[in-house]
């Protein structure tokens, strides 16, 4: 971090604190210079702060912020995307000099070390195993929500942590919402099943979605099924160092575009994971990020049709020299399930 930031740096980002120093907590600020790293909380984190190693710890008020204020001097970069105005104000009112800096830790956070790739290793092959396993049951006349909850008990089974967000299934023309949450409905024969969850391990996140058929399909979704296949193939290929996240997103957006289903897909290709399941770097029309290996990516187009149903098929990719190394290698063949 020393090499990014030239003058003391407050890190005030809850998971940029834990990416640093390993310390969790919702109440924490950690303050970088080229000499020492000074953690600061309040009592009820005391004891494990105190814990912590290479650190200084200085316990604080409740009033986090408020406190490092009183406690500080001179010339601060503070994380601009993460602080309040009203914590500007109060980091102000102490006599600080303040300067925003914005991407340095996910700068970092971006380029995964080997610890890092062995827990998403296993959260993604734990996530892998429990699609093989939830495709072994019926999904017809069952609703959406139960079968989540059937799912997030299998990850449990396997020895998740957690999980990376709450686990959908959407079904029907409810497939048709990239972003939606499972509900109450009955899934019916004859229509896709959108499956997209994740396990997490220490921390980690895994991503994957998978696209499920409970019978013979319309037409229209069939033919969407195998366009988007053939996009998230052509996506995987390109992900590769020194590519852009456009370069990558155009290579997947173009084989939509001429199936003439471009219109159905309205989100970027994809995005970083690690400690969130949102991060950088991202593969969307409008990235600037260029790939470099150890980058972990989603690889995730679909096709989402109104009033008829929604395809997805998505991988959690690492970058390689050689090229993508798919963690979750669940087979992306459409499968039919009862």
């Amino acid at each position: 971090l020393g090499e990014l930031i030239q003058e003391p740096f407050l890190v005030t980002t809850p998971v940029n604190v834990r990416y640093l120093v390993g310390f969790e907590s919702t109440n924490a600020a950690l303050l970088v210079d080229d000499e020492r790293a000074v953690l600061f909380s309040d009592f009820r984190y005391a004891e494990a702060a105190r814990s912590v190693e290479d650190v200084e710890f200085v316990e604080v008020e409740r009033s986090l912020i408020r406190g490092v204020a009183g406690r500080l001097e001179g010339r601060l970069a503070f994380e601009s995307a993460h602080l309040t105005y009203a914590n500007w104000e109060l980091l102000k009112s102490g006599g600080l000099e303040l300067v925003p800096r914005g991407g340095e830790v996910e700068q970092l956070r971006a380029v995964k070390g080997s610890s890092e790739l062995a827990a998403l290793q296993k959260a993604a092959a734990i996530t892998t195993e429990a699609y093989e396993r939830i495709a072994q049951e019926p999904f017809v006349g069952r609703t959406e929500r139960e079968l989540g909850f059937r799912f997030d008990q299998i990850l449990q089974e396997l020895g998740a942590h957690g999980n990376s967000f709450p686990t959908v299934f959407a079904s029907g023309p409810h497939g048709a919402a990239p972003h939606t949450k499972s509900g109450d409905r009955l899934i019916e024969r004859g229509e896709t099943v959108v499956l997209d969850a994740g396990a997490v391990i220490d921390g980690y996140c895994a991503d994957c979605t998978r696209t499920f058929a409970t019978g013979d399909l319309p037409d229209e979704l069939r033919r969407a099924y195998d366009v988007c296949l053939a996009a998230q193939l052509a996506g995987l290929r390109a992900v590769a160092p020194t590519i852009t996240g456009r370069e990558a997103d155009a290579a997947a957006r173009g084989v939509i575009d001429a199936a003439g289903l471009g219109e159905y897909f309205g989100h970027g290709l994809g995005h970083g994971v690690g400690l969130m399941v949102h991060e950088a770097p991202t593969l969307r029309p409008e990235s600037e990020d260029t790939l470099v290996p150890n980058n972990v990516v989603t690889v995730e187009p679909g096709i989402y049709i109104p009033g008829v149903g929604g395809i997805r098929i998505e991988d959690l990719v690492v970058v390689g020299e050689s090229g993508p190394n798919v963690l979750t290698p669940y087979t992306k063949e459409l499968r039919t399930v009862g």
